[in-house]
């Protein structure tokens, strides 16, 4: 079958989905009609964190704040099952959870003057929801920040060509961004000189590459990366948000746009067959089950309970007209859900173009193919975003684009993603340790140059702390043993934040079967999964079995708290 058919349907159910269903959700359930609505960026503006922002350039900062690596990696895993459960969850998981769930936290949290998730459930559920809720997210962004630390710095070690591009943009952007603020000037000029500007040192980083390896040990070198990494989010997310924040992420949705814009010219032209089937026998030795693992693999790429946070956190903070909301929430998940195509096509067809190669999980392989790849599920989770580079890079080389270059601009492009949500996940768990320390009266945690300590000390912990994996005996680094739970929590964060939605707008008389429905299904399929970690790590080690059982508790009670808030409901006269 021809990629261009997968590639068609995509884009079709998306462009569907925000044409008609964010029209319905957005007037039937979050009421976005009213262009005057007092906004929190006007009412409180800082120059900081409340700025009123154009809808396009804050679309860019949404759009690339939560599209990271994983909506990207995830689908690269994922597609061991084969192409059809992998493109079927992207795109109803998209359009009916997933961009519901950001348009919702976006809208709610301006209505509520630009309080979080975690703030909301407070008055919608309970006080107690509050502090739980802040918990929950609290150990969440550590593993966030861990994570993406230890995937860039791998990226920057393997692929050296893309150091001098992504640090050169940090650079343009914060020029771009005194242009725009502080010399009135239009964005449209400025955006498109910075990408040609990104573009040439992309071609620069290709003839110089900088790579630490030459002088220091392979693991030394990511080290000092993840080091130079956390001392860069530190310090960007206490800028005000229009120095680096906007501009660079204006940047990276152009960048995004361009990028996605020559793969799928790069599919049209070269037209590689599928090479996955539509659905791998779950018969074959060593093939783990679908359910609840494939929906945990993929997390971002359909729904997540980060981008809620982004919604909540910082994005409700800049909205300039309720209005915009619609782009902004349902809009930016859109653009994700496309990236999540992207990832697929290159994984079940574009490598099936690459010739030899070196594998993460492998080594070096002659002639690459689906088969070789997704040998063993060991192996397609070992080589994570791979299949995005590989396969990316041989669809834009069938537009002339060179090896070396067209490799560049694929870990350009998955480094630039994951280093904004880097620093806007910094900038969050300062607003959410703020928000703790409020609730508990621990002072400290209230002040943010110290909130932003705390923010990034545990997570240097989790990337440096070396843990047996219970799945392999083989000594990893904490973030990545913890991977696991990040998809089921990430997600069971998305079913709490629909949770309060649902109770939100219920109580305000809305039809709320589109919250619901879409809750409870995460809820099962995350809390499943934590079970089946829970059981992976008993016996093989006990903090991380800990860890998974404290997340687990949680979840509970928070789950009865919803419970006994509607029951409470329902016994009013």
């Amino acid at each position: 079958m021809s990629s261009i058919i997968l590639v068609l349907v995509g884009i079709t159910v998306l462009y569907l989905g925000f044409r008609f269903y964010s029209k319905y959700i957005g007037n039937r359930i979050y009421s976005v009609q009213n262009d005057n609505f007092p906004m929190p960026s006007k009412e409180f503006e800082d120059g900081l964190d409340y700025v009123p922002t154009k809808k396009h350039i804050l679309f860019g900062h949404h759009f690339t704040s939560i599209a990271g690596a994983a909506p990207i990696i995830g689908p690269c895993v994922a597609a061991f099952w084969g192409w059809l459960p992998a493109l079927l969850w992207i795109l109803l998981g998209t359009v009916f959870m997933g961009a519901v769930h950001d348009f919702g936290a976006l809208v709610t949290s301006v209505k509520e003057k630009g309080r979080s998730i975690a703030d909301i459930a407070s008055t919608t559920i309970s006080k107690r929801v509050r502090v739980m809720f802040l918990i929950f997210v609290i150990l969440l962004i550590w593993l966030v920040l861990a994570v993406f630390a230890m995937a860039i710095a791998d990226l920057f070690v393997s692929i050296p060509s893309s150091v001098i591009p992504i640090n050169i943009e940090i650079i343009i952007a914060i020029f771009m961004g005194f242009l725009l603020y502080k010399k009135k000037m239009d964005s449209l000029i400025p955006s498109l000189i910075a990408l040609s500007l990104l573009y040439f040192f992309v071609w620069v980083g290709t003839k110089t590459p900088i790579d630490f390896t030459t002088s220091m040990a392979v693991q030394d070198a990511k080290n000092l990366w993840i080091i130079l990494l956390f001392i860069y989010s530190a310090i960007a997310s206490l800028l005000p948000v229009w120095t680096l924040l906007q501009p660079r992420d204006y940047i990276n949705s152009h960048q995004l746009f361009v990028g996605l814009g020559l793969l799928f010219m790069g599919i049209f032209v070269a037209q590689p067959l599928v090479d996955a089937p539509a659905l791998r026998s779950l018969s074959e030795p060593g093939v783990p089950g679908l359910f609840p693992l494939l929906f945990v693999t993929i997390a971002c790429g359909a729904i997540s309970g980060f981008h809620g946070l982004v919604s909540s956190g910082t994005s409700s903070k800049q909205l300039e007209k309720l209005t915009d909301a619609r782009l902004v929430g349902y809009g930016g998940m859109i653009g994700e859900g496309t990236l999540a195509l992207a990832s697929t096509i290159a994984a079940v067809a574009g490598i099936s173009l690459v010739t030899q190669c070196n594998l993460p999980a492998v080594g070096q392989v002659a002639d690459l193919n689906w088969a070789v790849y997704y040998d063993s599920w060991a192996h397609a989770s070992g080589n994570k975003a791979t299949a995005f580079v590989l396969g990316g890079g041989a669809l834009l080389q069938s537009l002339g684009i060179s090896e070396g270059m067209a490799n560049t601009l694929m870990a350009v492009l998955v480094i630039s993603f994951a280093a904004t949500t880097l620093d806007t996940a910094t900038r969050i768990q300062r607003f959410i340790l703020n928000e703790f320390g409020s609730a508990t009266n621990l002072k400290p945690l209230t002040n943010r140059y110290t909130a932003t300590v705390i923010a990034i000390l545990p997570a240097i912990l989790l990337a440096f702390w070396n843990v047996s994996d219970p799945g392999t005996d083989a000594v990893r680094q904490a973030g990545w043993v913890l991977w696991p739970i990040f998809g089921a929590s990430n997600q069971m964060l998305a079913a709490l934040t629909l949770m309060v939605l649902t109770l939100y707008y219920w109580q305000k008389k809305k039809p709320v079967l589109p919250l619901l429905l879409p809750m409870l299904f995460i809820m099962v399929v995350t809390f499943t999964a934590l079970v089946a970690n829970a059981i992976k790590f008993y016996g093989a080690n006990p903090i991380l079995f800990g860890l998974t059982i404290i997340l687990m508790g949680l979840i509970i009670w928070m789950a009865v708290e919803g419970v006994n808030k509607v029951l409470k409901i329902r016994r009013r006269p």
